[in-house]
C-alpha cells in the first residue's frame, strides 16, 4: 500500500532532479542548503535542524556564531523557499513529490503531487480536448501539441507556458470525469468497505477546489498583540507557531490590532497579548469575539518568557485551549453552537474520557455520517481509523465487522487529505502499532510530534509509542514531560507512564501512575496495572478488591492475561514482566 508520506527513494530522486535544474543552477548556497536539510531529515535528524547547526555545517560558521547579529541562515532559508516555489511552479510542475521548508523552522515537508503532467497526450484525452467548449480554443489547440512532437520532423521544445495550459486543461477534464463517477457511485464506498485508491486520488484533486461545507467548519482563532517589547514579540511568535499546528481550529494568521473583524460568529475567538499587572509581565487572554467573555487567562513573568521556557508555557496553554477537550470546545458545547464536525470531535473526546460501547458508538456514528456525506476534513477519517481500532480491540458491537484493514484504509485517507495533519499522522502510527509494525508506528508518531511540538497530546503519543515499542528509556521522559506540563490529560497517558516506569524499575512512579488510572468497563489492562501498583504499595485490602473485580468483570483476561498482551502486540519483555507481576499479585496462574 502506498503511504501519503512519500517514500525516501522518491524524495531523493526529486531532490537530485531539483539540484540539477536550471532554477537551482544559479545558487550554490541554495543547493547546498536544500541537500543538507533533506538528507538530515531523511536520516531521522530533524531535531538537529536548528539555525546554529545549519550555520556551522552548511555555511562554515564557528562556535562564536550569533544568530541575533548574523542573519545568514534566515536570509538563505528565505531565498530557498522562493526558489522551491519557483521550481515547482515551472520546471518541477510534474514532479511526483513536492518539497517545502515551512516558515518558522527548517525541517522539510513533503507532499505527493496528485497529478503529474503527461508527456504524451493519450487518445482519450485528445478526444476530450476536442469536445472542450469553443470559447477556449487555445486549450483545444494546445491539447494536441504534444502529439505533434511525435512526428519525424524536429519540433521545438514546448515552453513552460504551453505545459501549464495543457496541465490545467487536463485537470478540467479529469475533474469532470470524476464528478460523473462520484455521482454514479456515491460516496459510501469507504464505509461499505470498498476499494479506496481511486477515491483517495479524487479527494486529492478536488479538495482544494470545493469549499468546506458549514458542517465541517472549525472554530476561528485570531491573535491581537497589544503589548510591546522583546518578550511580547517572542510570546507572539511562539503563539503563532503553536496555533498554526492545531488541526482542531482555523488560525487566522494575522494581527487584529486596529482592524475590525466580524464578531457575529459564535465560534470566533481571539488571543489578546496584553501588558501584565507587574513590570515586565505579559498577560495572554483567550476571549470569545461574539460575547466578549474571557475564557482563559495566563500571566507570564519575565522568567516564563525566556527562550528556554516560553515554548512549554505556550504549549501548556494551547493544549488546554484548542483540542476537543479544551476551553474553546467546552465553550462551544455550553453555548449550544457546535456544528457537524465540532459536535463529532466533542463526542470523540467523550469516548476517550469514558471508554465504553455507548460513547464509542455515538462518536463513530457522528463521524460516519460526515464521511458518508463526502467530508473533506482529514480529522473525520483519522478519528474513524482510531475508533475502528478501538472497536477491534475491545470487541464493540458497532461498527459491525470492524477490522484493522478498514482502520488502515481510514488512516490512509486521513493522511492523503491532510498531508501535514498531526492528527492524521498520529492515527496512522496508532494503526501501524496494532499491526505490529513497530518501526512504521514510531516513524508516523514522530512525524506527528514534529508537525506540532506545541500540542502536548502529540508529544504524549510519541512517547507512548516509543514505550510500547520497547524503547522505555526514550519514551518515558517524553511522556513524563508532557504529563508534567499539562495536567488535563487522558487516562492512556497514565497507563503509558505506568508501563514506562514499571519497566525502568521506578516503582514509586509506577505506583503513582497506576493510582491515577480511571478504570473502565472495557480496559482489563488498566485494572491489571492498578492491581500491580496496589501489590507493590502493600495495599492488601485493595489487592483483594481488584482481584475480585478482575475475576468477575474480565474472566477471560484473569484466566490468561498473556494472550491479551500478545494480541495487543506488547513487546515480549513487557509481556513477561506484567505476567510475572500479576502472578505475584495472586491473579490465578497468570499464564
Amino acid at each position: 500500500m502506498q503511504h501519503a508520506t512519500p517514500a525516501a527513494p522518491a524524495v531523493r530522486e526529486t531532490l537530485e532532479r531539483l539540484l540539477a535544474s536550471e532554477t537551482f543552477g544559479r545558487s550554490e548556497r541554495a543547493r547546498k542548503l536544500i541537500r543538507y536539510l533533506v538528507e538530515r531529515e531523511q536520516a531521522g535528524e530533524a531535531d538537529r535542524l536548528k539555525g546554529f547547526s545549519i550555520a556551522m555545517d552548511v555555511f562554515g560558521k564557528d562556535g562564536d556564531f550569533d544568530p541575533s547579529t548574523d542573519a545568514v541562515v534566515r536570509v538563505q532559508a528565505g531565498r530557498l523557499r522562493e526558489l522551491l516555489q519557483q521550481y515547482f511552479a515551472n520546471e518541477g510542475i510534474a514532479e511526483p513529490v513536492r518539497i517545502a521548508i515551512p516558515r518558522g523552522g527548517y525541517v522539510p515537508a513533503y507532499e505527493l503531487n496528485a497529478i503529474r503532467l503527461p508527456e504524451v497526450a493519450k487518445p482519450a484525452e485528445q478526444a476530450a480536448a476536442a469536445a472542450a467548449p469553443a470559447e477556449h480554443p487555445s486549450a483545444a489547440e494546445d491539447a494536441v501539441a504534444p502529439d505533434a512532437s511525435l512526428a519525424p520532423a524536429a519540433a521545438p521544445v514546448p515552453s513552460v507556458a504551453r505545459h501549464l495550459r495543457f496541465f490545467w486543461m487536463a485537470i478540467a477534464v479529469v475533474i469532470a470525469m470524476l464528478g460523473v463517477l462520484i455521482l454514479r457511485q456515491g460516496s459510501g464506498a469507504l464505509l461499505a468497505g470498498g476499494h479506496l485508491p481511486a477515491t483517495f486520488e479524487s479527494a486529492g484533486l478536488t479538495s482544494s477546489i470545493a469549499p468546506s461545507p458549514v458542517s465541517e467548519a472549525l472554530p476561528l482563532v485570531y491573535i491581537a498583540v497589544k503589548a510591546s517589547g522583546a518578550d511580547a514579540g517572542r510570546i507572539a511568535a511562539s503563539l503563532r507557531a503553536g496555533l498554526s499546528g492545531f488541526d482542531t481550529i482555523d488560525f487566522i494568521g494575522r494581527d487584529t490590532v486596529d482592524k475590525t473583524d466580524p464578531v457575529n460568529n459564535p465560534t470566533s475567538f481571539i488571543f489578546d497579548i496584553l501588558p501584565g499587572p507587574n513590570t515586565g509581565d505579559i498577560t495572554i487572554e483567550l476571549q470569545s469575539m461574539a460575547s466578549g467573555r474571557v475564557l482563559l487567562s495566563r500571566n507570564l513573568t519575565p522568567a516564563d518568557s525566556t527562550p528556554t521556557a516560553i515554548e512549554d508555557r505556550v504549549a501548556d496553554m494551547l493544549s488546554s485551549a484548542l483540542p476537543a477537550s479544551g476551553t474553546i470546545y467546552n465553550y462551544i458545547e455550553q453555548t449550544g453552537t457546535p456544528n457537524g464536525l465540532t459536535e463529532c470531535l466533542l463526542l470523540n473526546d467523550k469516548y476517550y474520557l469514558d471508554q465504553n460501547a455507548r460513547t464509542h458508538e455515538a462518536a463513530y456514528r457522528c463521524l460516519e455520517t460526515l464521511a458518508n456525506s463526502g467530508a473533506k476534513s482529514s480529522l473525520v477519517y483519522s478519528e474513524l481509523a482510531s475508533l475502528q481500532v478501538e472497536a477491534v480491540s475491545d470487541h464493540y458491537v458497532y461498527p459491525p465487522n470492524a477490522t484493522i484493514e478498514k482502520a488502515v484504509e481510514f488512516a490512509h485517507r486521513g493522511v492523503q487529505m491532510g498531508p501535514t495533519s498531526p492528527y492524521a499522522h498520529r492515527a496512522y502510527g496508532y494503526v501501524s502499532s496494532r499491526l505490529g509494525n513497530t518501526d512504521e508506528a514510531i516513524r508516523w508518531m514522530r512525524k506527528a510530534y514534529e508537525l506540532n511540538p506545541y500540542d502536548l497530546g502529540m508529544a504524549a503519543a510519541y512517547g507512548y509509542g516509543l514505550i510500547f515499542a520497547g524503547r522505555y528509556a526514550e519514551g518515558t521522559p517524553i511522556l513524563t514531560h508532557a504529563a508534567e506540563t499539562f495536567s488535563g490529560h487522558s487516562t492512556w497517558w497514565d497507563y503509558g507512564l505506568f508501563v514506562g516506569d514499571f519497566m525502568l524499575g521506578d516503582m514509586n512512579k509506577a505506583i503513582a501512575a497506576s493510582m491515577a488510572l480511571r478504570t473502565t468497563a472495557t480496559k482489563s489492562h488498566y485494572l491489571a496495572a492498578r492491581l500491580i501498583g496496589a501489590k507493590a504499595a502493600g495495599q492488601d485490602s485493595l489487592v483483594t478488591t481488584l482481584l475480585n473485580e478482575l475475576n468477575t468483570k474480565f474472566p477471560k483476561f484473569a484466566a490468561d492475561p498473556r494472550s491479551t498482551f500478545v494480541e495487543r502486540k506488547y513487546p515480549a519483555d513487557l509481556t513477561d514482566r506484567l505476567v510475572q507481576a500479576l502472578r505475584a499479585a495472586g491473579l490465578g496462574s497468570a499464564s
